[in-house]
């Protein structure tokens, strides 16, 4: 099952094919229709695993249709997408000699579309980038719309640009060697999509957990498409963060706390299958969501095996103080993306997002704390 997408910016200056094709890193043919007019040399950034896995062979498939490929990798995970690392790329391109006629092709999870994408926007500045995620959660979320950012000691993607790339390439049988953990990572990005405007997808994810879970293809493929659908009406409308694009980030104030808090020993997609449910928990207390579509959240988390566990109880004042740095938050107060059913966001103001007094907010952390969490 193939599918193209066309991706345009609601000021049309910037549009670019979203590609699902099954087995696509094995046809030569059309990996050179789509990457040789962009760039006469060709710069491959990848985790360590990914590279062993997929790009030593991706790389030697470029050779061979003739096209010049150089692959540099780090060590993975999300601690490693920082600003060092980036500089440490950096400095190997500019010894190789690499100019302005690259073309760097992220591949990857989140981690390396983030990380491949900064640097795209940024050297000699700015390059063509093609995305090709190798996870769930890069297929469905971290290569649409141009979302680019490194982590900093401070919190998760405090630094980065919205740099759109040339092409994004999906093939989901890269997914057959994703670990399960990773796996799930992907999905609660589904979820969040189908909890912020689709309730119909949310409703297909939940009837069809134990086939995606066991990687159906044909299931499978269909979610990954209708996620890729509503990322794409959402970033196409608000390309900048100014307005309906903030919906993507519902659970992503509370998670990406608790992701630079823990180190990353929880992983996004745990961190942030939590940040929903606080989140949601929010909309409960407030009266905007109901008690019967609360337990329909909770209970599809649980039916994906999310452990929603943390290491230890977080300090509730280093929460508010991490959450005072989220992209969405003003005069220092952190805002929340407010559902008021499944599939169904409040507008606030065309803000899509909204301040909580701190004594809510203080009470769905205790019940994160004590309720949700506990062990």
């Amino acid at each position: 099952m193939n599918h193209k997408l066309l991706c345009t910016t609601a000021q049309k200056a910037t549009s670019y094919t979203i590609e699902i094709h099954k087995d696509l890193l094995d046809q030569p043919d059309f990996l050179f229709q789509q990457l040789s007019p962009l760039g006469s040399r060709f710069v491959i950034i990848s985790d360590k695993v990914v590279a062993d896995l997929h790009g030593n062979k991706f790389q030697k498939s470029l050779a061979q249709l003739g096209l010049k490929a150089s692959l540099f990798s780090f060590p993975n995970g999300e601690q490693n997408k920082t600003r060092a690392t980036k500089d440490q790329l950096e400095n190997q391109l500019f010894e190789k000699g690499f100019g302005r006629d690259i073309c760097i092709i992220a591949l990857g999870g989140g981690v390396s579309t983030d990380l491949g994408g900064y640097l795209a926007a940024t050297y000699c500045r700015g390059v063509p980038l093609v995305m090709i995620p190798t996870s769930l959660l890069g297929m469905v979320d971290a290569s649409i719309g141009g979302k680019t950012g490194l982590n900093v000691p401070y919190g998760k993607n405090l630094v980065g640009s919205i740099y759109q790339p040339k092409k994004v390439l999906i093939d989901p049988s890269t997914l057959q060697s994703l670990p399960l953990k990773e796996l799930r990572n992907g999905v609660v990005e589904m979820i969040k999509h189908g909890l912020i405007l689709d309730n119909a997808h949310f409703n297909y994810l939940n009837e069809h957990a134990d086939r995606i879970l066991a990687l159906d293809s044909t299931i499978l493929e269909k979610a990954i498409l209708d996620s890729c659908c509503i990322k794409r009406r959402i970033v196409e409308q608000d390309e900048k963060e100014g307005g309906i694009r903030n919906l993507l980030n519902f659970g992503h104030t509370v998670g990406h706390a608790l992701e630079h808090m823990t180190h990353y020993s929880l992983t996004h997609g745990e961190a942030v299958a939590i940040g929903i449910l606080v989140e949601s928990h929010l909309a409960l207390q407030l009266g905007h969501l109901n008690l019967k579509d609360f337990d329909m959240i909770l209970s599809i988390f649980k039916k994906y095996g999310l452990p929603l566990q943390l290491p230890t109880s977080p300090s509730i004042p280093d929460l508010l103080k991490g959450m005072t740095l989220d992209k969405k938050s003003l005069k220092g107060k952190p805002r929340f993306v407010m559902i008021h059913a499944i599939g169904s966001a409040l507008t606030c103001d065309e803000a899509y997002c909204m301040p909580v007094e701190e004594n809510v907010l203080i009470n769905a952390l205790n019940w994160m704390n004590n309720d949700l969490c506990c062990h």
